[in-house]
């Protein structure tokens, strides 16, 4: 298991980003979660089995969707699985 979180900072508020990273996270196999930060950023929390399915989704979403081009910037850390987590959600 690989698991990464990534907080994406630019215009990612108020663009349907969360919305648009849940719906492509549907067509991998990918469990997390993503929600608006009070900064105006958003963080999102994915995990996969592979480091290859966790890396398609993200090159899906930020370089392929119709929110990417609003990421300025993305910092991106390993983190440890994220234990019961089962599909992809958005919180609030």
């Amino acid at each position: 298991m690989v698991a990464k979180r990534i907080v994406f900072a630019g215009k990612v508020q108020g663009v349907g980003f969360r919305y648009e990273a849940k719906e492509i996270a549907r067509s991998y196999d990918v469990c997390g979660w993503v929600k608006n930060r009070p900064d105006g950023t958003v963080e999102l929390q994915v995990m996969a089995e592979t480091d290859g399915e966790l890396e398609n989704f993200l090159s899906e979403l930020t370089e392929e969707s119709s929110v990417a081009h609003h990421i300025q910037s993305m910092h991106t850390q390993v983190i440890p699985p994220l234990e019961g987590m089962k599909g992809f959600r958005i919180e609030r």
